[in-house]
């Protein structure tokens, strides 16, 4: 089991890293949306402030899941950012859900291992 919760941070951390820092530096190609899709993301991005607290969030998440620092801390950060990939797949581009999928079960995995933490939100 043990290996399956390092696996499962390191997957987080890295996908959160990646895509986070990619928001900044725009290294890789933006894949082809249908037109709900873009148009939502276009307009997150004329608000010229979501998408980089998007991609920050996702940057300071993936950085504390991977060095494995404050993991509780950094699944509270992430959680929101998961559930609205899903979403965003599940209404409006269903064909690019699998990574979403991906990073979803990850976090699962990992909540459940970090359980105690989140005891006192559910007290």
């Amino acid at each position: 089991m043990a290996r399956v919760v390092v696996g499962a941070r390191l997957i987080l951390g890295i996908v959160f890293v990646v895509f986070g820092l990619n928001g900044f530096l725009h290294f890789l190609p933006q894949p082809a949306m249908p037109a709900e899709a873009g148009a939502f993301f276009g307009a997150l991005a004329r608000s010229r402030y979501m998408l980089p607290l998007l991609f920050a969030t996702q940057l300071v998440g993936g950085t504390l899941a991977l060095t494995g620092i404050f993991v509780p801390f950094a699944l509270v950060l992430l959680a929101p950012v998961i559930v609205n990939i899903l979403l965003f797949h599940l209404f409006l581009d269903p064909a690019g859900i699998g990574p979403g999928l991906l990073v979803a079960l990850c976090a699962l995995v990992l909540a459940w291992h970090h359980r105690r933490s989140f005891r006192g939100l559910f007290a």
